[in-house]
Parts: C-alpha cells; sequence; structure tokens
C-alpha cells in the first residue's frame, strides 16, 4: 500500500505541486504502473522518471490528481551475442489518477486510458 501523507498537509497551499511531485518521484518506480503505460517499447525503465501535475480536485474523501509521468522504456531483444536489436531508450508518457486517503494518506493509482 502507498501511503502519502505530505500532500495532504500541503493541500490548499502554494507549495502542494511542487510536495505532490517530490512524493510521486520517491516512489520506487515498480509502484507505477509505467509498464502498462507503454506506448512505443515492450519493457519500462523504472529509474529515472518525473512527474507534472495535471490537475487535482477533493471530495469529503479523497483528493483527486491527474498526474502526468515521463520515463524511458526499451525495446528488449533476446540479449543474444549477435542479437542486432539496439538497446536504445524510448522516452515514455503516460498519465496517472491518484486517489489520496485524507484520512491515512493511503493512496491507489490508475493508469488513464489514453486511447
Amino acid at each position: 500500500m502507498i501511503i502519502l501523507q505530505r500532500p495532504i498537509e500541503a493541500w490548499g497551499t502554494p507549495d502542494f505541486n511542487q510536495v505532490l511531485k517530490q512524493e510521486i518521484e520517491s516512489l520506487p518506480g515498480d509502484q507505477l504502473p509505467l509498464q502498462q503505460g507503454l506506448s512505443i517499447s515492450s519493457y519500462a525503465l523504472t529509474e529515472n522518471f518525473s512527474a507534472n501535475i495535471l490537475g487535482s480536485s477533493e471530495d469529503q474523501d479523497f483528493l483527486h490528481i491527474k498526474a502526468g509521468i515521463f520515463y524511458s522504456g526499451i525495446v528488449a531483444g533476446c540479449s543474444c551475442a549477435d542479437d542486432p536489436t539496439p538497446v536504445d531508450e524510448q522516452t515514455e508518457y503516460c498519465e496517472i489518477l491518484l486517489d489520496i486517503s485524507k484520512t491515512d494518506g493511503s493512496s491507489s493509482i490508475t493508469l488513464v486510458d489514453q486511447d
């Protein structure tokens, strides 16, 4: 389970977007739906991603955040010595919805369908 307490404390302040961005970027990449968000490569690299906060709202129980994630992916070959497939990183982008409970900071992250 992902717990994000700092964004709750920063909600309504000018620092909210920066605090949330830092919190998302400090998460282990495997806790984000990066693999599911691939569009041009076949394997998501889970380090060195960046987040952009696209929008935020609240209801009685949750903060609702939409964020864009820039990251890298590769087209994985067979790893044979004579494999001609270059291992070039491709820039990938996906959008996520982040729902943060106002009571305990427990959070869920889902991939936004971009079709």
